[in-house]
């Protein structure tokens, strides 16, 4: 954890993350945002890493993956990657 990375790249393995941890990326988000998932703070604070990073919440990866469930659920086709990590950062901005 608290690994950087791009935004994309951590949205390709959100499967392999605690649900209980949390995204943090740097402003503005785009795929291409280097990002960490780490462990929030029961504080409400940033974790320590993120702070020094620069980077501002995200999205838990529960609901990331409630997100991307959801929305896969009313699409005929499998979105790419990037489609999905579009959306993700759609939800980030304008629904969280």
């Amino acid at each position: 954890m608290g690994q950087v990375d791009r935004l994309i790249d951590i949205v390709a393995r959100l499967s392999e993350f605690d649900e209980y941890d949390t995204i943090y990326a740097a402003e503005p988000w785009t795929e291409d945002s280097d990002a960490m998932v780490a462990t929030g703070l029961d504080t409400g604070r940033l974790p320590p890493e993120a702070v020094e990073a620069g980077f501002e919440y995200f999205l838990e990866i529960f609901i990331s993956r409630e997100v991307i469930e959801g929305w896969l659920a009313s699409l005929t086709e499998k979105p790419s990657l990037s489609e999905t990590c579009k959306r993700l950062i759609e939800y980030a901005t304008y629904d969280a």
